[in-house]
Formats: C-alpha cells, structure tokens, sequence
C-alpha cells in the first residue's frame, strides 16, 4: 500500500483516522526515561517520516518546571487521574480508560466504557498497553480493535479480533463488509476516539509498517 505523506490529503481515510493518533509519553512506564531522553525520544518522533502520526507530548504536572523555555510542543499535562490538553480535560474512568499497566480491563469492561461514551457524546482516550495493533497473547489489546470498535460499533466482536481482520487504505476502514471513509473516520476521531496515550511512538509505529498501513 502506498505511503501515507504528513501532507496527506484529507480525504485519505488513513490520515483521518491515524493523524495524531499517538500522544507520546516516553517518561512514564515501562519507558520511564529521564527528561533529557525523553525530549531527545520526542525529537527523533516529530522528525520521523511518520510524525502526521504523533499527537501530543505527555508530560507530569510535578515536572513542568523541567522543559526548556523554548520547547515549543503541544502538551498533554497529567496531574494524578485527569489529563489537560488546552481546554480539554480527560478524567480516568469517565473519559480516559487505561488498557493495561497493573490491571489490563476485559473485552467487556472496555467495550461497556466505547458504548458509554458513545451514548453519553463523550470524548475519550485510551492509554497504556497500546503498543499493538492487535490483541496480544498476554492479553493486550490492539489499538486497531479500538478503532474500530469506535467505528463500527460491535464493540466486544471488534475488541476480540486477530491480524488481518481490519483493512485500512486511503481509500476507507474496512471489517466484515462494512466500510468508513474518511469523513465518518474524522467525526469518530473528532467526537469519540481522540488519541492514544504510548509512551513510546516508534513501536506503534512499527506495527503499522509491518501491516502495510503507512
């Protein structure tokens, strides 16, 4: 498939559903690195060929104080279970979910939070144990089943899908014969599914070069 440019057309169903999809958190766990990484990890991201992919830097409201004057980044600010992003605020358990760290939600819980927020016209974000495009042994979800769980709905058949279920193209989002093109893809992104919290950006990534996708 072809390769997705950061000045993707926005009619490209790939770019409307994956641009800015991660928020990049590379000083939380598992990666925990020091500031001077971190910063250094963040860099490498935005100067990638695949930085249309990378949303927002994540960062400790306690460590603030440690960004240079002069980094210029869009912000994602965690302060205990709420996360501020400009005037936007996601709050663990009603509008941010965690998919793994000390405790990884079952389909069903998860997909119980996609339909709550979908019903409720909430906005939200999914966050840890998300490095995957597909569930893993471990129990890991894929973040390409919550796609398209927020997508298509049938939240619990989405959630529990292998490789190869999901087709993405600049030409739509596809899962046993229904099909997203880009418009519904940008309203999903825009009124349901906002990002990804990682704390790395390249593993994602990488999964979607394995798949063919970018």
């Amino acid at each position: 498939m072809g390769r997705v440019a950061s000045g993707a057309m926005a009619d490209d169903a790939r770019h409307e559903l994956l641009s800015r999809l991660f928020d990049h958190a590379p000083t939380f766990p598992p990666a925990s690195l020091s500031t001077e990484e971190a910063l250094a990890a963040d860099r490498r991201a935005r100067e990638s060929e695949h930085a249309w992919l990378l949303g927002r830097l994540v960062w400790p409201a306690g460590r603030l104080a440690e960004l240079p004057q002069d980094e210029h980044r869009a912000l994602a600010v965690v302060d205990g279970t709420t996360e501020s992003q400009g005037q936007t605020t996601f709050v663990e358990g009603i509008s941010k979910i965690r998919c793994g760290g000390a405790a990884i939600p079952s389909v069903e819980e998860l997909a119980a939070f996609i339909r709550r927020c979908r019903d409720d016209g909430v906005l939200f974000k999914a966050t840890a144990g998300l490095h995957h495009a597909y569930p893993t042994a471990a129990g890991e979800h894929g973040f390409l089943n919550l796609l398209a769980a927020a997508v298509f709905g049938d939240e619990e058949d989405a959630l529990r899908e292998q490789p190869g279920a999901f087709e993405l193209d600049e030409e739509s989002f596809r899962w046993r014969g229904r099909e997203a093109h880009a418009a519904q893809l940008a309203d999903v992104r825009a009124s349901l599914f906002h990002s990804i919290g990682s704390c790395s950006f390249f593993e994602p990534v990488e999964e979607l070069e394995a798949l063919g996708i970018v």
